[in-house]
């Protein structure tokens, strides 16, 4: 039997109005571009998590605002992450969160989340490039750290 079901069609777009002019070359770069995205005055308060999209050539495609959570933790969904590079047709990311205690050793739960994102980035084929921990007056990098 032959039914009238309707089936919605997905649009899939990126629209980016400001040109990649940022080249990321090192963890210092990251760590200057995502201290002017941060809200300074609860970065010792809340933790947050926000990902750094780039292209082949290492520019700054944009960045994404994952999630917000409590003191102690956040919410890292792998599939968002994902979802995002590749509608913004980026080739590596950079993933961040801060530490609002200032410790910024990466815990148990960092080191994970970093193993199953590299593991999903290679699938897709984009780079994880770095995923750095930072606090107010500086930051550790899993790339520099030989972590990833």
């Amino acid at each position: 039997m032959k039914t009238n079901t309707k089936v919605a069609e997905l649009l899939v777009s990126y629209s980016n109005n400001i040109s990649p002019e940022q080249k990321i070359s090192s963890s210092d770069d990251s760590y200057d571009i995502v201290m002017n995205l941060w809200n300074l005055n609860t970065i010792q308060i809340q933790e947050e998590v926000k990902v750094i999209f780039l292209n082949d050539a290492l520019m700054v495609l944009g960045f994404y605002s994952l999630s917000k959570g409590g003191i102690s933790s956040s919410i890292v969904d792998i599939r968002l992450i994902l979802s995002v590079a590749l509608k913004a047709i980026a080739t590596g990311i950079i993933l961040v969160h801060n530490h609002p205690t200032g410790n910024l050793k990466p815990s148990k739960a960092d080191l994970d989340i970093t193993k199953k994102l590299k593991s999903a980035c290679d699938v897709m084929g984009i780079n994880l490039l770095d995923h750095l921990i930072i606090s107010k007056k500086s930051y550790f990098s899993f790339a520099d750290e030989g972590l990833l």
